[in-house]
């Protein structure tokens, strides 16, 4: 393990989720339509994972699965979440749609329990409960009256899309913790649901596609390319260091998001906003530290029980 190594793939997957997420925003603010956006994003996404598998010796694994229809449910939840996604950054601001994001785990506790009936105890609930409450003061200025001077309609709607995005986002993850358990390949993993929701964005050419000019084109093209480069480092940031140390790292993504925000869209994020990003951004990371601390006593525990055991 080399936890340093660890920190740093970290912090560059998430600066390339987050520049991503810029490039998005700016292809969005100049009218491409979502699904195009969705179909360059998991195309050219291939491209680099591919060529990381073929150097790792792993090309060959990808295509193996047992699991056809599972990889065909989670591309059907995980490409509606990122149309959600996409559209959304139309609407609010890239700081306030980032904050919206960190809603993603707490769902996903709670579809935990419910799907996968894990044992979620009382201090992950607490934590989960807290953390919407953050939710709710986040989402505060985008509702009743206060609505117009957040944006209006527009940003209202918004919201609405980045909620779906949370709760689709945190369904496919559910998903994968599934597929994982029953032995399927995270290579298998990603490569379908980046073939698939490839497809699936497909129709909506019916709709119509913007022909890109040359800086058009460069953007699709980098979206794609950002989001493989961003899989990538983020696969091999747990190589080197333990989930739960790497964890608290997803949130530099709001510092990325305000340098972005502010200098390419002059976006400054709401008071509320990040007052309620914080609670939601403490809870997660008391859920994290809980749960290694229980992770760490259990094997404290088995290591002891071994030990007593006569020979």
């Amino acid at each position: 393990m080399h936890p340093l190594r660890g920190i740093t793939l970290k912090l560059l997957a998430t600066l390339a989720f987050t520049t991503m997420s810029a490039v998005i925003k700016e292809l969005a603010l100049q009218n491409y339509p979502t699904g195009q956006m969705v179909f360059c994003r998991s195309i050219f996404a291939l491209l680099p994972l591919m060529l990381w598998l073929g150097f790792r010796g792993e090309i060959g694994g990808m295509y193996r699965t047992r699991h056809i229809g599972r990889h065909v449910t989670r591309a059907v939840i995980g490409g509606a979440s990122m149309f959600c996604f996409f559209a959304a950054l139309a609407y609010i601001g890239l700081p306030d749609a980032t904050a919206i994001g960190y809603t993603v785990p707490l769902i996903t506790v709670v579809l935990a329990a419910l799907v996968l009936k894990e044992t979620v105890r009382g201090y992950r609930w607490s934590a989960v409960g807290i953390g919407f409450i953050g939710v709710a003061i986040m989402l505060s200025p985008y509702l009743g009256g206060g609505a117009l001077a957040a944006g209006g309609s527009g940003a209202t709607l918004g919201v609405a899309l980045a909620l779906g995005n949370c709760l689709l986002a945190a369904t496919a993850m559910v998903q994968v913790r599934q597929m994982i358990t029953e032995g399927e390949s995270s290579g298998a993993i990603v490569f379908y649901f980046q073939l698939l929701v490839s497809i699936f964005s497909l129709i909506t050419l019916i709709g119509g596609w913007k022909t890109p000019d040359l800086y058009g084109a460069l953007l699709l093209f980098a979206i794609g390319i950002l989001g493989g480069i961003g899989q990538i480092l983020l696969v091999a940031s747990y190589r080197h260091a333990d989930a739960s140390l790497l964890a608290p790292f997803d949130y530099t993504s709001m510092i990325w998001a305000m340098i972005f925000g502010y200098t390419l869209f002059g976006e400054i994020p709401l008071p509320t906003v990040l007052v309620g990003a914080a609670i939601v951004i403490a809870s997660s990371l008391f859920v994290i530290l809980r749960e290694h601390y229980l992770v760490r006593t259990g094997r404290a525990k088995a290591k002891a029980e071994r030990s007593a055991e006569p020979p």
